[in-house]
């Protein structure tokens, strides 16, 4: 039993400055967490009881798809990293720090090389597989922009399993095993989710596919066909183009012409349709949206009514780890790039690699810059005027797209990634010479696959979704308690009556918060009990004098009169349903 009078939580009124999101306001409101330093928190009684709830439930899924537990330290020597190139991959997101004997080690942001080091010291043989372990431990990012309280921290709880297998059908089984204790770990925390495919990132490898909580202010866009189903993260979205063969010998040659005093494509818009007549759009223009590559200039070729999308782009440039937009210092190297007039048809003679959004296809014709001042061209011709290095996914995503499976339009929807499953293959195995010998005596190379949870994310995702106009609304299994006990009044038999009231869900198994507090009003107290959001609410109070005490449910606000005589039993009836 917790009994208010005694507990470490001071409920606010007011959300607190730099709270953005409902679950971030919500969550030190109602005295759950409390903010330490940028991106870090820590844990009230109320908050870590529901985060020791979420964490319970995704051991016990693990324990039960056959998983074992592991532990490793957060603070790792670079030694492995190294080996794998993740102690440069990582740039600025990985804390590194030096011991008094100035040797490096980090903080451990993931944990594959350790997995791998683990499996490699114990096991040898083909006989020793499969095996998936797992740990919940904490993780740590030097985020740029730590944001939306426990969603996006620099110091976060994941739960992370590796599957360790001798070939790809074995990995694929794995795969599929953790896809669906997935499944019974989400739909047990009262989640709403998606599946979508996804891409692996930084960890590298095949397959993959996060779990999405739909939320409003979730910082995931994802896209959804109601047609045929498919959903993707933006990231792995992919563009469909109709197949056309076209001559690109039959178009006119480029042309030059003056464009004054055209800083944007809609004033570019304006001034073809003026010059030239016709129904000019800004998708009939080209932007050559210039930006440094690991320290190379490139441009990334995109229709002119799209942006570019830069997480979405680095996520498919392959073999890139750093990328930023041109600024001025970078035009003052490149005297040949007029800024706002460049355009693809010199990009050699600038020294530029070009890449394309999928739009940009062979064949396809475009006004663009004439790399001069206050000049454009048009009629330049991909595969005649210019030639690209590689197509990649960089265009921002819209609503209204085509479905890449059946053409239909996609909706676009934001969400918080739970958690991301993927098929790592043998990048680390490779890298840390994880080997067995298989039935005929030779040595394999093992093959993995790496899965996550945001724990301590969950929480915040579960409020997210959960939660209305008055405060949390926790699920049953997660919530701090079970049923939140109110005594109000004055009168020491309703406190009298609401102690043994407690005393008896507890020794039936019912975990309790007892608000006992003798100085606050009965207003103070209906509303914590809204902002805390226990399931159900049992108020001890002025209806005692006719015999009666008031059950609220939480969530739908509905109200029922109990009889004091046959309340305990009617409880235990609705709570064990």
């Amino acid at each position: 039993m917790l009994r208010m009078s005694n507990l470490l939580l001071r409920t606010l009124r007011d959300d607190p400055a730099d709270a953005e999101v409902a679950s971030h306001k919500l969550l030190v409101r109602a005295g759950f967490v409390r903010r330490i330093a940028a991106g870090i928190y820590s844990w009230l009684p109320l908050g870590y009881i529901t985060y020791r709830n979420i964490e319970n439930i995704v051991r016990e899924e693990m324990d039960a798809a056959g998983f074992q537990e592991v532990h490793f330290p957060a603070l790792l020597p670079k030694e492995p990293y190294e080996k794998t190139n993740r102690w440069n991959e990582y740039g600025p997101d990985l804390f590194r720090l030096k011991d008094r004997k100035e040797n490096d080690f980090l903080l451990g942001p993931t944990h594959e090389e350790m997995f791998t080091l683990m499996i490699k010291g114990e096991f040898s043989s083909y006989k020793d597989l499969p095996i998936s372990i797992y740990q919940i431990q904490t993780k740590y990012r030097d985020e740029p922009r730590p944001r939306s309280g426990i969603i996006r921290g620099r110091e976060f709880v994941m739960k992370d399993s590796y599957s360790f297998d001798i070939d790809d059908a074995g990995l694929e089984e794995s795969y599929q095993k953790h896809r669906a204790s997935y499944i019974k770990t989400f739909d047990r925390l009262g989640l709403k989710y998606n599946i979508v495919s996804a891409m692996s990132g930084a960890m590298g490898g095949s397959k993959s596919e996060e779990f999405l909580a739909p939320c409003e202010t979730g910082e995931d866009t994802y896209v959804l066909c109601n047609s045929c189903g498919f959903a993707a993260n933006v990231e792995a979205m992919k563009t469909r183009i109709e197949n056309k063969n076209i001559v690109v010998e039959n178009f006119p040659s480029m042309e030059i012409f003056d464009s004054p005093n055209t800083p944007t494509i809609d004033s570019l818009v304006d001034l073809l349709n003026n010059k030239f007549g016709g129904n000019h759009q800004a998708s009939d223009t080209l932007k050559n949206v210039l930006l440094v590559a690991d320290g190379k200039p490139i441009s990334v070729l995109v229709p002119g009514d799209r942006e570019v999308d830069l997480k979405r782009l680095q996520a498919n440039l392959s073999g890139i780890q750093d990328i930023r937009l041109f600024e001025d210092a970078d035009f003052a190297k490149n005297p040949g790039l007029v800024k706002g007039y460049v355009g693809p048809q010199d990009a050699k003679k600038f020294g530029l690699t070009l890449y394309a959004d999928p739009r940009v296809s062979v064949g396809t014709s475009w006004i663009t810059g004439a790399n001069q001042k206050d000049k454009h061209v048009r009629n330049v011709v991909h595969g005649r005027d210019f030639e690209v290095t590689e197509f990649v996914e960089a265009a921002e995503v819209k609503a209204g797209d085509l479905c890449p499976n059946c053409a239909s339009p996609v909706i676009i929807d934001r969400a918080i990634e739970i958690g991301h499953i993927f098929q790592l293959g043998r990048k680390y195995a490779k890298a840390l010479d994880l080997t067995v010998l298989d039935r005929d005596g030779k040595s394999q190379v093992v093959t993995m696959g790496s899965y996550g949870i945001g724990v301590s994310r969950a929480v915040a995702a579960i409020a997210e979704q959960t939660h209305d106009e008055l405060g949390l609304c926790w699920p049953r299994e997660v919530a701090p308690a079970d049923i939140h006990l109110v005594a109000t009044g004055k009168d020491s038999e309703i406190f009298s009556l609401a102690e043994k009231f407690a005393k008896e869900l507890e020794s039936l198994g019912w975990r309790v918060l007892f608000d006992d507090r003798a100085d606050a009003s009965p207003g103070v107290k209906f509303k914590d009990a809204e902002l805390i959001g226990i399931p159900y609410i049992l108020v001890v109070g002025k209806g005692v004098s006719e015999g009666k005490v008031e059950f609220r449910i939480r969530k739908s606000g509905e109200k029922k009169d109990l009889q004091i005589t046959e309340a305990i039993s009617e409880i235990n009836t609705i709570l064990n349903s």
